[in-house]
Order: C-alpha cells, then structure tokens, then sequence
C-alpha cells in the first residue's frame, strides 16, 4: 500500500507484483502486459494490465482471479501502521489504499501459495488491471483474448469477505464546456454574458428538479455529481468560458439516458436566459461517456456458486449485494466473462479514515486460495 500508484501511474506496482510472482517460480514469458493503456485517458501512462498465466496440473476449466492496482490520489504517500488490529494510515492527510492493494495482495498470495506449498490446481490466470479509479479503463481496454479464456471469475475489491457482488451500477461521466462573451465588468457589464450566471442557473434548476445528489423522482432513480467547475480569471472581467465535469449513475440503463438527456436541457435552456444588450447568448458544449453499463447476474452463475461454496465450506455465510459505485467486474460482464466480486477487508475507501480489517484480510486471502486450488463446484 506504501508504493505509489495513482491512475495511469501503476508501473511501480506492477514491478513489485512481477518480482514476487519470479520469486515463487512464475517464469517470465508467464508474465505479460498488454496496451491497454494505450487507449486510456491518462497522458503518458506508464503500463497495461498485468496478465499471468499459470499452467494447471489438474483437467478443470481455467479460473480467473482478479484485482486492480491503482489507488485515488488521497493514497500516493500512504504510511501504513497497525492499530487495534486495523492498517490505517499515519497521517491524516492521506488514505490507506487498500482500495485495492488489499486485493492485489490477495490474489498474489492465492497464486504464490499454491505454487509454493505444490497444491494441485487447475489452470489459472491473473490479471492486475490499471486506471480502475478513473472509470474502469483498464478493464474497459482490456486486451481479452490474452486471458487464455477463463470459464470462471473472480474480482476481489471493497468491503466483507463473505458479501458477494453479482451486479453494479451504471456510470456516465460528462464535460459541459459553457462559452459567453467576455466584457469589463465595472465598465461594460451589459456587453457581456456570463458563462458562471448559466452555470448557475443550471444547477439551481437541475438541483430544484430533485436531479443532483440522490434522484427519485417517479420512476427515474439513481445518483449525479457535479464535481468539478473551473472558469473564469478576473473580478473585473465577465467570465467568458466554464468547464463543469459531472456523473449519472443508475442501475438502469434507460435511466441513465434520460438523465443526461435532463442536464443538457437544463443547460440549454439557461442560456436562454442570460443575453447582453445585442442579444447575444452564450453557447454549450457536451462530452460525454457512458463509462460502464450496469449489469446484474443471476445467482446461479457458475463463478457466484463456486465462490459460495468456498465460502460455506470455512464456514461463512455468503450474502449477495449490488454495488452502488463501479467495478472491473462491469466491463468483465461486457466482455462476456461473468465475474463475481468479493471484498477483502478495506472500509471507507476514497477517505482519510480507509482501514484494512486484518482478520477481514486473512480470511480474503484463505478463500482466494481455495478458490484458485480449484475447490467450490458450480451447482
């Protein structure tokens, strides 16, 4: 969790992950990246998804263990200790980021174990994926024909070692570019039309709709942010240009549409309102992407009951959920390989207070181990 590595910044991670694999005898060519990164947002990032390939000794379909290795940027610089049987961070300035080193470090020890105590497994395969933080783009990327086509799946990220998650939301995240006209605003403010004024109206109508924050309004249910507004340069000038960058997420698809369809009204239709003394209007732009689909699989998937019954077998109460912020396991589901997630002890990720629950960890650890030893069967 020490070894910095924000979104496009995982190559220091992977290092450390590949060094350990060598160590427990994983021979080189087993080891690959792919150029995912190539087609992710992040300038000049510095590597692809990590995939491992490990030949079974056992006839039994290919198993996929999975977790992702970059941190929010609240981790990089992270000091890990020890308290009350919890690994939180020294300072308070940053988070811990067991989101999701937890899960890197339980995968690695499932794959290092079987091959250093000889445990006779099927063929398994490993992937460490980047820029999960910043909308899945790793996954999404992903170069799926180097996975040497798993039958079963399994990611492990947030929360109790016994929740297994079956689905998750939907996300789509968009720039709103607002372009009006700058003037002197102590001198000739009517000439103007404020990019900022919009803006504001914008999100006072948007927020007076019930459309920011929690929604449910009728039938249209789920959540949307604005999280970042830039613009403007000078008191003195009417502020010609603001960028917004914002999010929807609903677990229905249909509803994410119709939502995006609604912030676009709402900033279409401030502009309307806001005109300088030649009538001029200010102008919007969109971009936007519907980062991942949500998606919810039966609980009779094959991966969702082998997972179930390692867990009984050690004696655990499997639970099902569905996740309210996105997975690998979202673009894995589009690729056509089900995954099921499993959390690995980390709470209140993405926030200065992130613990790692150490026997929450442990047990993480003990069912990715049975897990890639084959055991479970799908019923």
């Amino acid at each position: 969790m020490a070894i910095p590595g924000a979104s496009g910044e995982e190559a220091k991670v992977a290092s450390k992950v590949r060094h350990e694999l060598q160590l427990a005898g994983v021979p080189d060519q087993a080891i690959m990246h792919d150029t995912a990164h190539t087609r992710c947002p992040v300038p000049q990032s510095t590597t692809g998804n990590l995939i491992v390939s490990i030949p079974g000794n056992l006839p039994r379909p290919r198993r996929l263990l999975m977790a992702h290795m970059d941190t929010v940027p609240i981790c990089v610089g992270a000091r890990p200790t020890v308290r009350d049987n919890t690994l939180v961070p020294q300072d308070s300035h940053t988070g811990l980021g067991a989101d999701d080193r937890a899960g890197v470090a339980t995968v690695l020890f499932a794959a290092t174990e079987v091959l250093a105590q000889n445990i006779p497994h099927g063929p398994l395969t490993l992937l460490f994926t980047v820029q999960e933080e910043i909308g899945l783009q790793g996954a999404r990327n992903l170069e799926v024909d180097k996975l040497g086509s798993p039958e079963l799946a399994f990611n492990w990220d947030g929360g109790d070692p016994a929740k297994l998650t079956i689905g998750a939301i939907g996300g789509y995240r968009m720039t709103i570019d607002i372009h009006g006209v700058a003037s002197h605003a102590g001198v000739a403010p009517e000439k103007g039309v404020s990019a900022i004024t919009v803006a504001g109206i914008a999100i006072s109508s948007l927020h007076e709709q019930g459309l920011l924050g929690k929604i449910s309004v009728g039938d249209l249910v789920g959540t949307s942010n604005i999280g970042v507004i830039q613009g403007g340069n000078a008191t003195n000038v009417v502020a010609d240009h603001v960028q917004l960058r914002a999010e929807v997420r609903s677990h229905n698809k249909e509803a994410i549409e119709i939502l995006v369809d609604r912030f676009q009204q709402a900033f279409l239709q401030a502009t309307s309102q806001v005109q300088n003394i030649s009538n001029h209007m200010a102008k919007v732009e969109f971009d936007g992407d519907l980062n991942y689909e949500p998606f919810a699989m039966s609980p009779e998937t094959p991966s969702v009951q082998v997972a179930s019954d390692v867990l009984n077998e050690l004696g655990m109460s499997p639970f099902h959920a569905i996740a309210n912020g996105g997975l690998d396991a979202n673009w894995l589901y589009r690729h056509g390989i089900p995954a099921v997630s499993l959390g690995c002890g980390q709470h209140n990720q993405h926030m200065t207070s992130e613990m790692l629950d150490i026997d929450q960890f442990h047990t993480a650890c003990e069912v990715a181990l049975q897990i890639a030893s084959g055991r479970g069967t799908a019923k």
